[in-house]
């Protein structure tokens, strides 16, 4: 299990003449995560800075069976350390995963200092994942379950009983597309096999 964002959430307001405004994603992929990074950069290219920061799992192994976390920060040409990491640190305190920010800061004529600097980003992060809210997800991972036609009641009444979702191709054969829990995976691929006394060809 782990925390993430329930939806997109955004948040603005001033320090001293600067307007902030922090905007927060889900993100199931790095790709997902830059991306969002540059659309932001695009619809608000007029701003002083676009701050980005991010944490996204990264499997490593095989599909479902590991997984580091990817992290990142850039200061967008505010001063080192003022602006990324304390985003970051956000993202990292809240222990939040796949989950992309990008706080956005118009420059209002008065210097914050680096301490100034720091609170705003921060707390620009902090109201956007408040506006998003928070949701604890189990990590999934895809299999592709093919059948004659003899076996794919017997599957289907398996896949219908089990935590997952589905959905069914039929065609020369019966084709089960399947999402389920990582740690729900290996006994259903062995009730699978066990029911088809093995015929089920899984990947």
């Amino acid at each position: 299990m782990y925390l993430t964002l329930a939806g997109p959430g955004e948040a603005a307001f001033e320090v001293r003449k600067s307007e902030f405004i922090g905007h927060a994603r889900p993100a199931g992929s790095v790709e997902e995560a830059e991306a969002f990074v540059e659309h932001v950069r695009e619809e608000y290219e007029d701003a002083t800075h676009n701050v980005p920061a991010y944490r996204v799992r990264v499997e490593s192994g095989g599909p479902g069976e590991s997984y580091m976390l990817r992290e990142y920060s850039s200061d967008d040409g505010e001063p080192s350390g003022s602006a990324g990491k304390p985003m970051l640190n956000v993202l990292q305190g809240q222990e939040l995963e796949n989950v992309v920010v990008v706080v956005t800061r118009y420059y209002g004529g008065t210097n914050l200092g680096v301490g100034g600097l720091v609170s705003a980003y921060g707390r620009a992060v902090k109201e956007a994942v408040k506006a998003a809210g928070t949701v604890e997800e189990r990590p999934q991972v895809s299999l592709a379950v093919a059948v004659d036609y003899d076996d794919s009641g017997t599957v289907r009444g398996i896949l219908e009983s089990a935590d997952c979702e589905f959905d069914a191709d039929y065609g020369e054969r019966v084709q089960f597309e399947v999402r389920v829990a990582r740690e729900d995976a290996d006994a259903l691929r062995d009730r699978l096999r066990d029911a088809t006394s093995g015929r089920a060809a899984l990947e």
